[in-house]
């Protein structure tokens, strides 16, 4: 199929990008593929699925684009792109899965989206609704066993609720996602080498609130309010006591609660999961599930029993009253420092902390009053260690390591029982990594090399 005939270009071969190559194939919608990279990584599943249609590698061609009808273009490709900012410039559509999915679907949405905790409130949310006998599609830019990206979810029997952990990436290309229910849990910086500051970052974020139909709203993160003050139904939740149509905390004898106005939910010491950072997720989830009718039954008991993702703070190994801890996920600073204050507060000892890889442009600043109260020391590894290391000085010394095996290595020799080793990078994987689950197995084979 010739990039002639076809006018629908979709750019990107990643997991959306292919995502979007099966969709318009099942509707018979002529397009062509662009990648900037000489063999992205689903190129051979492309072509076997795909044999007849045109791929054009390595580098955008610029008349090519400015022929397309249409450009559905992948989360990984920033609009910002030469050849994609003249497209637009021209009026040339250009959409992404998210939009064409909010078109497309015919039952209610639960968007998610933040800096941080997406994944695991979305995790927990299906957690709920299988514990309510819901017939629910999962996915977006969820990468859990059960996720698909949005438009295969399309392609399957209609489910009577679609949950989607949503990008800002994503959201950039969405015009209105239409949810029944949308969050937008935290802000942090992250993503700086794409957004030109934090006011464009949130810009991006905030567009999940596009025609949405209820709200659950961070009382902890004003970002987390639509921008516009939208006046619609809307749960709110936080790490205080909370008032009318609110979820929060609520003291009792020597444990707390987590609560919804005055009904006791589930206490935290019922919870499998620590930190005040998976309170607050936990407090997201039960609004989300509240919003779509879950009664408190089905929320207790999917609750009770959920213990955490992989490499979101997940206990790998306890070698001589060492723990390590594996949280690769913690791709943003933001995410460190809550790893680190979860953490700290569970533990009797201190912190080893290993970090570092692609900063993504972060200001590492913040990390250092965290580490002050619950780091011992810092082990840096990859890209941007140096960085890192300038950001941390003069309050925090780190050292360096040549790899995860001796970053292990060197952070054991500083333990001491009762102290814990966390991988939690604060930066981008793709240095040394294909992405943060390769490093995060490579933290757990280093760690059982050990033993």
């Amino acid at each position: 199929m010739s990039a002639e005939i076809a006018k629908t270009l979709i750019i990107g071969l990643g997991e959306s990008g292919l995502s979007c190559a099966r969709y318009l194939a099942a509707r018979n919608v002529a397009f062509w593929v662009a990648d900037s990279r000489s063999k992205p990584p689903n190129l051979d599943d492309f072509r076997s699925q795909f044999p007849d249609v045109d791929v054009q590698l390595g580098g955008f061609q610029e008349s090519s684009l400015l022929s397309a009808s249409r450009i559905i273009v992948s989360p990984g490709v920033s609009l910002k792109t030469p050849e994609l900012s003249k497209a637009r410039t021209l009026g040339i559509p250009i959409s992404g899965d998210i939009d064409i999915f909010s078109r497309e679907v015919s039952s209610p949405v639960v968007a998610v989206t933040g800096s941080n905790g997406k994944s695991t409130v979305v995790e927990m949310l299906a957690s709920i609704l299988d514990a309510a006998g819901k017939n629910y599609g999962l996915g977006g830019n969820l990468d859990g066993a059960k996720a698909k990206p949005a438009l295969d979810l399309l392609l399957e029997q209609p489910k009577d609720l679609y949950v989607l952990e949503v990008s800002s990436f994503q959201l950039e290309t969405t015009e209105s996602l239409n949810a029944e229910v949308a969050v937008l849990l935290n802000i942090s910086m992250d993503h700086m080498d794409r957004y030109v500051d934090m006011d464009e970052y949130l810009g991006a974020k905030q567009r999940i609130f596009r025609g949405c139909k209820k709200v659950v709203i961070n009382r902890d993160d004003p970002h987390s309010v639509p921008e516009h003050g939208l006046a619609l139904p809307r749960i709110d939740f936080g790490l205080d006591r909370p008032g009318a149509n609110g979820l929060g905390l609520q003291q009792e004898g020597e444990d707390q609660y987590l609560v919804f106005q005055f009904e006791k939910i589930i206490s935290v010491s019922g919870l499998k999961i620590f930190g005040q950072h998976n309170i607050a997720n936990c407090l997201a989830a039960i609004g989300l599930a509240l919003s779509v009718g879950v009664e408190v039954k089905a929320i207790r008991k999917a609750l009770m029993g959920f213990s955490g993702l992989p490499h979101r703070c997940e206990k790998v190994a306890n070698i001589a009253g060492v723990e390590f801890y594996n949280d690769s996920k913690g791709t943003n600073v933001g995410a460190t420092v809550a790893a680190l204050e979860g953490l700290g507060s569970h533990i009797e000892g201190q912190i080893i902390l290993i970090a570092g890889g692609v900063s993504k442009g972060a200001d590492f600043r913040s990390l250092v009053p965290v580490l002050s109260r619950w780091g011992k020391k810092v082990v840096l590894i990859g890209k941007d260690a140096k960085e890192l290391a300038s950001a941390l000085r003069p309050k925090t010394q780190a050292v360096f390591a040549r790899d995860m095996h001796d970053a292990v290595t060197v952070a054991l020799s500083y333990a001491a029982p009762g102290d814990a080793v966390l991988l939690s990078p604060a930066c981008a994987s793709f240095d040394m990594f294909a992405n943060y689950r390769e490093r995060g197995q490579s933290f757990i084979r280093s760690v059982g090399q050990l033993q």
